[in-house]
């Protein structure tokens, strides 16, 4: 039974990371009850590390089981409470509700945008035209839908071309089952176009993950964090993107830039040319599509397609709350499409209520800071910087934080802090406003450095068609580099002359 109960724990993580945990979870009452006076305020920095430390380590275990038993054990210590955990939950209530709803809505209009992204990649022939609209289009739509779900629809479309012309490469008819993770039948006239087509999908998915940060930092929908910042500095859709816009457009246009000369220097593992005979493979496949295409799929389209124009309507009217109009776009495009069954409803569900749970238990980490005073001290010092300083500290700190950690959790803490010392009256509102953009553009901008500090990259690392392609995590960190350096200074820059 020890065996069992042991081997259950935490279920196929590493035994090192087991055994880290459990020492986690016994040092910090040791440190409470033998550490005196002191002993309460060491423990919650401890937690705090730990739990960033779960974080970084997604890829082993998610964090939500680890980090849940720490928060937990953080409440147990008398080190928060249950009520204070409550009260930043309902804080954030507008978040709970963009992850729920949201996300799930654009999940049924995923019909519409993987057309879109397939036209998109068979109609472009040019490289660099391809990388540059790879970038702009998950940017732009980032910016009124949601990241994460904006490059799932990228993956989905990346996966679905992969396995056609994998199983072609095996000598295999479309209609065969086929194992697109192995590669032992693939023909030798094959291999050097499957390397090259796999190095093609590995850039444009970059790039669509750099664009969904470039997008995703403009408006209060773009990511899960600017929501929270957008309530707590009392701001509607086109508020938020007429403050953040001093930063993020200047940091939009040297991302295209980014975008365009690493694909045209084929720096960093880009600019791979797609195959000719990878190309009519998928064209074929396409046609073969197309001609199968009955009147009720394009009908599907089409009430997709008004959905979304609706949807872009209501977010920048702000005729609701965020996650409401997720809702709204629940009902619409599963009303008008025929989706009325609970099991086909509920598959939406299923990639954003983990992360909801985990979001509810960083609640317990931030409740911990609050109740404990962990940051004052830092943020005192900061808030004593000169104004342009002031909130270039704050956009470099949250940026660093975010990408050994996660951007949700920093933003959390910064901007609960910083309100709290406004409604103090230690800053005026002017400088409440700049520096609520300095955490939202900083927890944006430099989290793209590693896959941790981003959902939808994570989200990309964690996918069935990362192994397929080759794209491990030190290659994502390298492909990131040029995006992390010229989006990092670039916002850096606006922050202390524009903002």
């Amino acid at each position: 039974m020890l065996h069992a109960f042991r081997n259950l724990f935490l279920g196929h993580a590493p035994r090192w990371y087991k055994l880290t945990i459990v020492a986690f979870l016994l040092l910090n009452p040791l440190v409470v009850w033998l550490g005196g006076a002191h002993g309460a305020t060491v423990a919650a920095w401890l937690i705090l590390l730990q739990f960033i430390f779960t974080l970084a380590m997604a890829l082993k275990c998610y964090p939500l089981q680890p980090g849940g038993l720490l928060a937990l054990e953080a409440v147990l210590l008398g080190l928060t409470h249950s009520d204070s955990v409550y009260q930043h939950t309902l804080t954030a209530f507008p978040i709970i509700l963009l992850l729920i709803f949201m996300v799930a809505g654009i999940y049924f209009l995923k019909e519409m945008l993987v057309f879109c992204f397939t036209k998109l990649l068979l109609r472009v022939r040019s490289n660099l035209w391809l990388a540059f609209l790879f970038c702009l289009v998950p940017a732009v739509l980032a910016a009124f839908l949601d990241a994460l779900t904006v490059l799932a629809v990228v993956i989905t479309v990346a996966m679905g071309f992969y396995e056609v012309y994998h199983k072609v490469a095996s000598g295999k008819s479309h209609h065969d089952p086929h194992d697109s993770s192995a590669d032992e039948h693939v023909g030798e006239l094959h291999r050097s176009d499957l390397d090259a087509f796999r190095a093609v999908l590995r850039g444009l998915l970059m790039h669509a993950g750099a664009g969904t940060v470039l997008g995703g930092v403009m408006t209060p929908v773009g990511q899960p964090q600017n929501v929270l910042v957008a309530e707590q500095a009392g701001w509607n859709f086109v508020e938020f993107f007429s403050q953040v816009a001093p930063v993020a457009l200047p940091v939009f246009v040297v991302g295209i830039v980014t975008c365009v000369l690493i694909e045209h220097m084929k720096w960093f593992g880009y600019g791979t040319r797609l195959p000719d005979a990878v190309r009519h493979v998928l064209e074929a496949y396409d046609q073969q599509q197309q001609a199968h295409r009955t009147q009720r799929d394009m009908a599907i389209i089409v009430v997709q397609a008004i959905t979304a124009l609706i949807l872009v309507f209501a977010l920048a009217l702000h005729l609701a709350a965020v996650g409401l109009i997720g809702l709204l776009v629940i009902v619409l495009a599963t009303a008008f499409t025929g989706v009325t069954e609970e099991q086909r409803l509920g598959k939406a569900f299923e990639a954003a209520l983990p992360f909801t749970a985990l979001i509810v238990v960083f609640f317990v980490i931030v409740a911990q800071i609050h109740d404990q005073h962990l940051f004052e001290p830092v943020i005192g010092w900061a808030l004593q910087q000169p104004g342009e300083t002031r909130a270039a500290i704050f956009y470099l700190a949250s940026g660093l934080l975010s990408a050994v950690s996660d951007n949700v959790f920093v933003a959390t803490i910064y901007i609960t802090e910083v309100k709290a010392a406004f409604l103090e009256g230690t800053i005026t509102a002017p400088e409440f406003g700049r520096l609520a953009v300095a955490i939202n553009t900083g927890t944006n901008i430099p989290s793209i450095a590693t896959p941790n500090g981003q959902a939808a990259l994570l989200f990309l690392l964690t996918s069935a068609v990362a192994p397929l392609i080759r794209l491990s995590y030190g290659r994502m960190v390298w492909m990131a580099l040029p995006y992390t350096f010229t989006l990092t200074l670039s916002g850096l820059w606006a922050v202390l002359t524009l903002l």
